[in-house]
């Protein structure tokens, strides 16, 4: 932005995230347990629509947990070249040290791990590669480093709530808007849920479904502008007023 200020231009940015998803009791278990799996461990968490907090509603809370550990811990680590790997490494060395130290920071800020929190050992030369494991913790505060900074990696922290208020207020409790997720079997709760997100996208009882005619973007720090469809042209156009005397 300072960069282009003197010149007067435009900026559109698509920036981090720390994306929320919101587990009801009356969801669909299954379809959300496989939902939200996708949502945290899909490259590796290396998209920046992942989801790095999760609030599910305390009467399902214990399930969820143990359920998403599961799929956690069946998850196929390995190479990218094989069609078997459901899980690869991350993109670099650097980046698997970042991951691994919020994985560290994670415990120091009083993390309860569920499961992961380090690198795997595969006695081959896969251990050559950038490999994290996929991370469940709970337990952590709202305030906590691990719960608002962007980690981007196979990660997420668990949070119970009681309320649709108190979900709402925790998931909007970020300094990013990228995205979220709303898991109910209430329509009417999941279109009321979803306006009061402080998200560019909200899914409801899905993840990364996308037309590319619909606007991409986020708010506060996750960037600004939208891009999509007429919303890529109109970034890319000016608006001419031609006024003629008949």
């Amino acid at each position: 932005m300072k960069t282009v200020a003197p010149f007067v231009k435009p900026v559109s940015f698509e920036l981090g995230g720390k994306n929320a998803a919101i587990v009801f009791a009356d969801c669909d278990f299954e379809d959300a347990i496989a939902g939200i799996a996708d949502a945290v461990f899909l490259n590796t968490g290396q998209v920046c629509l992942c989801a790095e907090r999760i609030y599910v509603e305390r009467g399902i809370f214990d399930r969820f947990v143990s359920a998403l550990k599961q799929k956690a811990e069946s998850l196929r680590l390995g190479s990218p070249l094989e069609p078997a790997t459901e899980m690869g490494p991350v993109i670099s060395k650097q980046h698997r040290e970042k991951v691994v130290s919020y994985y560290s920071l994670a415990r120091e800020e009083g993390a309860n791990v569920v499961t992961g929190g380090g690198v795997p050992e595969f006695g081959n030369s896969l251990d050559n590669g950038f490999y994290v494991q996929p991370t469940i913790y709970t337990g952590l505060a709202e305030s906590a480093r691990c719960v608002k900074e962007e980690i981007f990696g196979p990660v997420c922290h668990i949070t119970s709530f009681d309320t649709d208020d108190e979900a709402v207020h925790m998931a909007n409790d970020t300094k990013y808007g990228l995205a979220a997720s709303i898991w109910t079997s209430n329509l009417k709760r999941g279109h009321r849920v979803a306006q009061q997100m402080n998200t560019g996208i909200t899914w409801v009882n899905c993840w990364f479904v996308r037309d590319l005619r619909t606007p991409f973007g986020g708010m506060g720090l996750s960037g600004i502008g939208r891009e999509g469809g007429m919303h890529s042209l109109n970034f890319y156009s000016e608006l001419n007023n031609i006024c003629i005397r008949l």
